[in-house]
């Protein structure tokens, strides 16, 4: 009996031992609901974290709602040695938590979480359709935008841009990855710009669209359904000087008009194709 005793004993000490490190390592997750000062007219919001992802939808309601999940704090250290101090006592500090805020003011809304820095925060954001976005992230996370109509600016270092069925005007950039925008329709008096350094540029519009086209790319070829009236006149040349000497550069942008042209859409990659597609 004592041997059985002392067997069960080993082995609730091993579970527990198991145990503890999931519920010390377990997400973290908030919601917040933002309402707005006008939720019959359009809003915007800006956004902008360290590390992690960020979606965005719209959707049919009048509020903004936030989804927040802060992944598992992992530290280099090796495991910490137990605070003498505090035996008997229970840890109720979340170390690395979210601290997410928001600051709302005439429909305008601010968001920000002070945790981003200590863990990946991936945040899913439902905005009214009617919504400008500012929306940025760096390190280990993608950004996708939904159903949204109104002037996108977005921006991710080192992770992808993938923008569904949009409309207005946007303004995106990739350091480090893809960039893929569709749109339902375009805002034909917003220019628009699209670059990235590593990656290609895929962006569909309607096929009735029309508008100005700019496009460089400096390893990659340039593609496109839509029939574009490129400017065959000689390229431009740049003439500077320093210290005496001049130097003289070749402007090597193609540049045509789509539908007989519009605003200027611009498109810039260094590494990767772009496509400018015709929706079907």
């Amino acid at each position: 009996m004592k041997t059985n005793r002392i067997l069960v004993a080993l082995f609730m000490l091993i579970s527990l031992a198991e145990i503890r490190p999931l519920l010390a390592q377990s997400d973290i997750k908030e919601q917040l609901t933002i309402p707005l000062t006008d939720p019959n007219k359009p809003g915007s919001l800006h956004v902008g974290i360290i590390n992690g992802s960020i979606h965005v939808v719209g959707y049919a309601g009048k509020e903004v709602v936030v989804d927040a999940v802060a992944e598992a704090y992992t530290s280099k250290k090796k495991e910490e040695k137990p605070d003498e101090l505090a035996n008997g006592m229970k840890r109720i500090s979340t170390r690395g938590g979210l601290d997410l805020s928001a600051e709302e003011k005439n429909n305008k809304i601010n968001l920000s979480s002070g945790g981003s820095m200590k863990r990946n925060v991936n945040l899913t954001i439902k905005v009214p359709q009617q919504f400008s976005l500012k929306v940025s992230t760096i390190n280990h996370g993608d950004i996708v935008i939904e159903n949204v109509t109104g002037e996108l600016e977005v921006n991710n270092v080192n992770g992808p841009i993938t923008l569904t069925g949009v409309s207005g005007s946007a303004v995106a950039n990739s350091v480090n990855g893809p960039l893929k925008a569709t749109f339902k329709n375009v805002n034909s008096e917003a220019p628009m710009a699209f670059s990235t350094l590593n990656g290609n540029v895929d962006v569909t519009f309607p096929a009735n669209a029309k508008f100005d086209v700019k496009l460089k790319s400096d390893r990659g070829e340039i593609f496109s359904d839509f029939d574009v009236d490129v400017d065959k006149s000689q390229p431009k040349a740049s003439r500077s000087s320093k210290d005496g000497m001049y130097k003289v550069s070749i402007d090597d942008w193609v540049q045509g008009k789509v539908n007989g042209g519009g605003r200027e859409v611009m498109m810039k990659n260094m590494h990767g194709n772009i496509y400018i597609r015709r929706a079907k």
